[in-house]
């Protein structure tokens, strides 16, 4: 089995949110996308302080799946420089985890 990943991005409104969630999913690039927010991010751009609503894509995919899904972030999401932040999911319920690896199809 594949390491699991818990991937994150970030999106200005709950439709882009929604619009990568579903790529994902019905590519079978991730098992789950959770969507929440609105939260408050602040950052640096362009070397200004900026402050911003943004909703939070929380991604269940795996090592096998994630260079794929990373391409379909990057083709739907509206950022010049998107976050996109892959974690190992290092323990997790093996059940879910067994789940989650047979909703996903790597890309040949």
């Amino acid at each position: 089995m594949s390491r699991a990943l818990l991937v994150v991005t970030t999106v200005p409104s709950p439709e882009d949110a929604q619009r990568i969630a579903r790529a994902l999913v019905e590519q079978r690039l991730a098992g789950c996308v959770q969507v929440g927010g609105p939260v408050t991010s602040t950052y640096w751009w362009e070397d200004q302080m900026e402050q911003g609503r943004e909703w939070i894509c929380a991604i269940k995919t795996d090592e096998r799946c994630y260079p794929a899904a990373e391409q379909a972030i990057l083709a739907t999401h509206p950022y010049d420089v998107p976050e996109i932040i892959a974690t190992p999911i290092v323990a997790g319920s093996r059940a879910y985890l067994e789940w989650l690896s047979e909703q996903l199809k790597p890309a040949p």
